[in-house]
């Protein structure tokens, strides 16, 4: 019997692909690593920063970017310690721009990479970077913690409280190192020493904020030991502070972040825990698609002594695009907020020709990357007035302006597509300019953030924004910001579809901190509000959440066109007395084309007005 030429031909048609499909599922399959293998244990108690990273290189320069490759930790204890870490110069948004960097491990232009820590603890010494993640490309790292093992936050607890002279005696954590120089207290530790000048304080038993304190002042001058680890402060007035109560005393420094995450693409974060950072817990800038499934800034548990954790922020996102997912997260006990998303507005300084302008990075903890690329779309803003001009304009070059090219990168030539308003001037009136491709969507879902100082949540970016499901407790200031500033931190910018439903506020505003003017605070910095015609916000939702809370204030709004608050349920308790400012339950200005509806207080309908 012959068989059909079309039949051999259609039967090998099917075998190649057949082939060329197996060929591709096999090139998928991830080369799993363990770095037990090269000799990276863990619980040895030495310094595992150089060798590490010297394993990391020789396996990554081995591995084709192609292959997905998966990195596995033993599971249990690394420590690193500065001698013979790496040394990187990182410009990273909103933290001290003191260079170069002291960095555990770099993984830096990967791709398809997975790194395990199978639940190991990564404990830092002195001052480093933990991680940094550096122009990688569909990269994930999961179950590790993070912590270090003198945290530059001194903590201590009040015995004796004499108000009448102004005199503390407390006593410091057991972990805690300190010398007295000139009557003067140094908290110390592996390689740096400094003089704590602000404070938090926390209730013993709950380890929440302590009632209408906010920052505090705190006993460092004029001090005597009276037994080791027992200090007498004899200039340290405060009488909310009964014994018992423990206070994280701080400085305003912020060198690094636990996570650093710079020009990335499809970066995941999965099962991490940043215990502590003398910064930030994880700071995201220039990336596109960033997710975050349980991510936590927290102690380690209810029986953690501890009563902080992060110095500032515990995530924070500045100039990324696609989408950041946020989900299933804890965050707690950290020095300001649980999320804040932007980007960074440059000043305009000078206007060469009608197409070219200068601008200029003007925070000084945000500078030194780049800001634009050719073919971005920008829009402008006017300071005073927090105006956003209705054309919008593209890129065609940008140039980097410096003496040096080792200088930090502050300023930019920037040459447009299309002629500009004549009225865009920086001579006549003060402006700012957002690079609008670099904004994300974003999903914050199914987190939990409690007992913080400042702020809960900060979303300030114009596209689709969804924050639902979360747990907002004892937050201490306001628990969802939206702002906006072109004159101070220069953090862009306007927000124009937020949903904020299913969330649960459980006695916010315990405290007073910059723009806690109620629960939800809506609250651009606006110098010349009178004057403005436009408006900042719009198509703000806030639907079906409930609000259990000791105090007035619920919803504040500035400048915003289109905002509906309907279907929320309001609980009132005795928790703490009711001392805000803000004896309103929904206080607008400049707000056009609202709703407010199918509200209740204590499960009676009511009318909710300005």
């Amino acid at each position: 019997m012959k068989i059909p030429t079309c039949w051999i031909r259609s039967t090998l048609i099917i075998l190649l692909a057949t082939c060329f499909y197996l060929n591709s599922i096999a090139s998928q399959v991830p080369k799993v690593v363990y770095l037990s293998d090269y000799g990276i244990l863990p619980n040895t108690g030495t310094n595992s920063s150089a060798a590490i990273n010297k394993v990391l290189q020789t396996i990554l320069g081995k591995t084709d970017k192609k292959q997905s490759l998966v990195l596995k930790f033993r599971k249990g204890r690394y420590d690193f310690y500065p001698e013979g870490a790496l040394s990187r110069t990182y410009y990273i948004s909103n933290h001290d721009q003191d260079n170069p960097k002291t960095v555990g491990i770099a993984f830096e232009q990967c791709n398809n990479l997975t790194v395990d820590g199978q639940g190991s603890d990564f404990i830092y010494h002195g001052r480093m970077l933990p991680i940094a993640l550096i122009e990688n490309k569909n990269l994930t790292l999961k179950n590790i913690h993070i912590d270090f093992e003198r945290p530059q936050i001194c903590q201590v607890q009040i015995l004796k409280n004499d108000t009448i002279n102004g005199t503390i005696v407390y006593k410091t954590a057991p972990w805690v190192t300190y010398t007295i120089k000139d009557s003067v207290f140094y908290n110390t530790g592996e390689g740096w020493a400094m003089r704590p000048t602000s404070g938090i304080a926390f209730e013993e038993k709950t380890k929440r904020i302590v009632y209408n304190t906010s920052d505090i002042g705190v006993g460092t001058k004029k001090v005597t030991e009276l037994s080791p680890g027992v200090i007498q402060a004899e200039q340290w007035k405060n009488p909310k502070l009964i014994p018992g109560t423990v206070v994280a005393m701080r400085s305003w420094h912020r060198p690094s972040p636990g996570v650093f995450v710079h020009k990335g693409k499809d970066i995941r974060l999965e099962n991490i825990s940043v215990h502590y950072a003398e910064g930030m817990g994880l700071l995201a800038q220039l990336t596109e698609n960033i997710s975050l499934d349980r991510f936590q800034v927290a102690l380690r548990g209810d029986q953690d002594p501890r009563y902080f954790t992060a110095q500032a922020d515990a995530t924070h996102f500045s100039g990324c695009k696609g989408v950041i997912v946020s989900k299933n997260g804890l965050y707690e006990n950290m020095m300001d907020d649980a999320i804040n998303i932007h980007g960074t507005y440059l000043k305009i300084t000078k206007r060469l020709d009608d197409k070219t302008l200068v601008g200029r990075y003007m925070h000084d903890q945000s500078y030194g990357f780049d800001w634009g690329n050719a073919g971005d779309t920008v829009q402008f803003i006017q300071s005073g007035t927090m105006e956003l001009w209705d054309q919008k304009n593209q890129i065609q070059s940008i140039q980097i302006l410096r003496d040096k090219a080792d200088d930090p990168i502050r300023e930019f030539k920037i040459t447009f597509k299309q002629a500009l308003d004549p009225v865009i001037d920086p001579a006549t009136t003060a402006m700012g300019i957002e690079n609008l491709s670099w904004t994300p969507r974003v999903v914050f879902s199914g987190n939990t953030i409690r007992h913080n100082r400042a702020r809960g949540a900060l979303f300030s970016t114009p596209r689709k924004t969804l924050v639902e499901r979360n747990l907002f407790d004892h937050t201490s200031g306001t628990a969802i910001l939206l702002c906006g500033d072109a004159n101070g931190w220069y953090e862009t910018g306007s927000c124009h579809d937020i949903v904020i439903r299913h969330n649960t506020f459980i006695n916010a505003l315990t405290n007073m901190f910059q723009f806690t003017n109620a629960i939800i605070s809506i609250y651009p910095e606006i110098p010349d509000l009178k004057n403005q015609q436009k408006y900042f916000h719009s198509g703000i939702i806030i639907e079906d959440n409930l609000f259990e809370t000791f105090d007035k204030p619920i919803l504040y709004a500035k400048s915003v066109d289109g905002l509906v608050f309907r279907g929320n349920r309001i609980k009132t308790n005795t928790a703490y007395p009711a001392f805000h400012w803000n004896k309103k339950s929904v206080f607008f200005e400049r707000v056009a084309h609202s709703e407010i509806s199918n509200n209740t207080i204590d499960g009676k309908k009511s009318e909710l007005t300005n």
